[in-house]
């Protein structure tokens, strides 16, 4: 169990020296295209979100209709 321990304190504390090669400074065309996914989703979700609140605000500021019964 010590040994386990001791193992993985000493994996996370040598990782930040394999991450410093510089090679995260020029955005490519993966992390673009993640963007850009990313957007589509986000536009996708706030055209029916907007729908939905134009639609209930519609309901909320007409007129109340008179409903005859017989």
């Amino acid at each position: 169990m010590r040994t386990a321990i001791t193992t993985i304190i000493a994996a996370l504390a040598t990782t930040p020296a394999f991450a410093a090669n510089g090679a995260a400074n020029e955005p490519g065309l993966l992390m673009w295209a993640f963007l850009g996914f990313g957007a589509v989703i986000l536009v996708g979700q706030a055209v029916p979100a907007a729908l939905l609140v134009v639609g209930a605000l519609k309901a909320l500021v007409a007129a109340p209709k008179e409903v005859h019964h017989n």
